[in-house]
């Protein structure tokens, strides 16, 4: 008889309520007309009040407020924006759309984020912005490149698109740079589907970038139809933002169930000698978005080792992020030593908002057997 297949353990799907299912059908019904910016209004006023900035835009996805944050800052052809080689290829795209390029360097071998020193090693008269990405909830060393910024007079941008409910020294993610970028993807702990939020505390730039947002058209312009700019399309729909009013009446709850995933996985790894996970330094609260162990190279573990016996077990293996440099549209940077090793050896874990204690521990039990197989076979070759 052949055995049944253990059930499926996805990486991630977001919480949805009836709350959410109740917004989303009033925008549905209702949000049309005089109406149709109304859920749009409430939800830029909720997120810039939880995150304590000044200024919210909504957006169809966090890469479009990166672009048109990037295009207001005057990003163009010959600049360079320095960044982490790790890093989702969104983080890239807009700085190439805008005929920039963007310079890699490597992350930090404990935080897997912008690794400052060599932010500042990096900086050439081209240099135009520092994007720093908050990965995986993770966060940079913003006290240091905000004063790397400063001292050469080059604006520090936050990509926090995984790192809602993140903090640094008591201020949000997102809040401290020139300007901050969210994505509510479906695999984020707030999620609108798709969309994302541009946010800044900065009233020019704000401006400029309400106006790149709708075709060019000033808020203050009377003509109708009339641009005073080349824009872009990258508004997000009412029935959206509904989806992300409900999101954000319930963020602390999300925030705090990833968190208390995190500590499980965390607390049940812990006596695993050599399996590092998601740091959080003393001035530092991570918001947990993807908990993710790394392990260090004398273990022997390996990422397509974790990725056969996740399969083997019906579990979703979802691998850290390759190196930037190692895609074919970039140039090789093989000396981000971190950036090109660090994923070879690593995997982000199972974090869905109702995911059981069982399902965490058939991930963790997968973790461990795949780590005492290496022990064994590293014994065994001592010998």
């Amino acid at each position: 008889m052949v055995a049944s297949k253990p059930s499926r353990i996805l990486y991630t799907k977001p919480s949805i309520t009836e709350l959410e299912t109740r917004y989303a059908a009033d925008a549905a019904a209702n949000g049309w007309g005089e109406n149709c910016y109304d859920y749009i209004n409430r939800f830029e006023a909720a997120f810039k009040d939880y995150l304590g900035t000044a200024y919210a835009i909504a957006t169809s996805s966090c890469t479009g407020a990166l672009h048109m944050g990037m295009a207001a800052l005057g990003v163009g052809p010959g600049d360079e924006v320095v960044m982490a080689d790790t890093n989702w290829i969104a983080s890239a795209a807009p700085i190439v759309h805008l005929g920039a390029r963007p310079i890699f360097v490597d992350i930090r071998h404990d935080s897997w984020c912008l690794d400052p020193d060599l932010v500042e090693a990096a900086i050439t008269p081209r240099t135009k912005a520092i994007l720093a990405v908050h990965l995986y909830g993770n966060m940079c060393e913003m006290e240091r490149l905000l004063r790397i910024g400063e001292a050469h007079g080059i604006p520090v941008i936050e990509d926090a698109a995984e790192a809602i409910g993140s903090e640094y020294d008591g201020k949000r993610a997102g809040s401290m740079g020139q300007f901050g970028a969210f994505s509510f993807h479906g695999t984020k702990t707030v999620t609108t589907g798709e969309g994302g939020m541009f946010v800044t505390n900065d009233p020019t730039l704000y401006d400029r970038v309400l106006t790149l947002s709708n075709h060019g058209r000033s808020r203050g312009q009377t003509k109708q139809f009339w641009p005073d700019a080349v824009g872009f399309k990258y508004k997000m729909s009412n029935i959206q933002a509904a989806l992300g009013c409900a999101q954000m009446e319930r963020v602390d709850e999300l925030v705090r169930r990833k968190r208390q995933i995190f500590q499980y996985y965390r607390e049940r790894l812990r006596n695993l000698l050599g399996v590092r996970m998601n740091p959080e330094p003393t001035n530092v609260v991570n918001g947990a978005w993807m908990p993710t162990a790394v392990f260090d190279e004398e273990t022997g573990v390996t990422r397509d080792q974790l990725s056969r016996a996740f399969a083997a077990q019906n579990i979703d293996a979802r691998v850290f992020f390759h190196p930037l440099s190692g895609l074919p549209m970039f140039d090789d940077a093989p000396t981000n030593r971190n950036a090109w090793d660090i994923p070879l050896r690593s995997m982000n874990l199972p974090s869905y908002h109702d995911i059981t204690d069982d399902e965490q521990d058939r991930v963790i039990e997968t973790i461990r057997r795949v780590f005492d197989e290496q022990s064994r076979s590293r014994a065994l070759g001592q010998y």
